[in-house]
């Protein structure tokens, strides 16, 4: 994707806050990692300029990478606005995706009129290994539409995120990336030299990485 818009969409993130790097104050992750990078894209959505940059740079990335797209799907929960916000760039129809089907009502997994043989632009927020990420796409490809591809604000530019996608032949693109993030951060002071060792080394074997 356009190298000026991953540093700008980078430095938005850093700026609000959606970002946050903290190599010796490691989180927690769900799975048990520890990580020196919290992401939380949901963040964006209070920011009108930032929200309206990343809406028009996914819009423009589909019309790029995936011009002949009928229907968005945003992955539930956190990129169901913003891919509302795509869609709405694009005038197109929304459909969103629940990780597992409802266990109430009709039970559905995919949200809203998805018409057959669609062919279907994923959004998502943010790229870790892409394990949830790819069951949304699993379950569009369980329909009879064609899934043309993702595209993401974010990725932590994983190795095994990239050998997922591949596997699952989805092809991603993504706003900006953790190697953009990282060195923003370390040019503009946000971190210091001996971190962005740490932030580097993190990325290699995210598992196995202790602050």
């Amino acid at each position: 994707m356009n190298s000026e818009l991953a540093a700008k969409v980078a430095n938005e993130l850093l700026q609000i806050k959606a970002v946050k790097l903290q190599p010796n104050e490691p989180f927690t992750w769900a799975s048990g990692w520890k990580s020196p990078i919290y992401c939380d894209n949901r963040k964006t959505l209070s920011y009108p300029d930032v929200r309206k940059l990343i809406a028009k740079g996914l819009a423009q990335g589909v019309k790029e990478k995936f011009a002949n797209a009928e229907v968005v799907a945003g992955v539930a929960t956190g990129a169901i606005a913003v891919g509302l916000m795509v869609a709405e760039e694009l005038n197109l129809p929304f459909i969103y995706v629940r990780p597992k089907p409802k266990e109430h009502g009709l039970g559905n997994q995919i949200e809203g009129y998805l018409p057959e043989n669609s062919k279907v632009v994923v959004i998502e927020d943010l790229i870790s290994t892409g394990g949830s990420s790819l069951k949304a796409v699993d379950a569009l490809r369980e329909t009879s539409s064609t899934v043309l591809g993702m595209m993401a604000i974010f990725t932590y530019g994983f190795a095994n995120a990239d050998e997922n996608f591949e596997k699952a032949n989805c092809k991603i693109f993504t706003l900006s990336n953790y190697s953009e993030l990282v060195k923003l951060a370390a040019a503009s002071g946000y971190v210091s030299e001996s971190d962005l060792e740490q932030l580097n080394e993190w990325r290699k074997s995210p598992s196995t990485w202790k602050a």
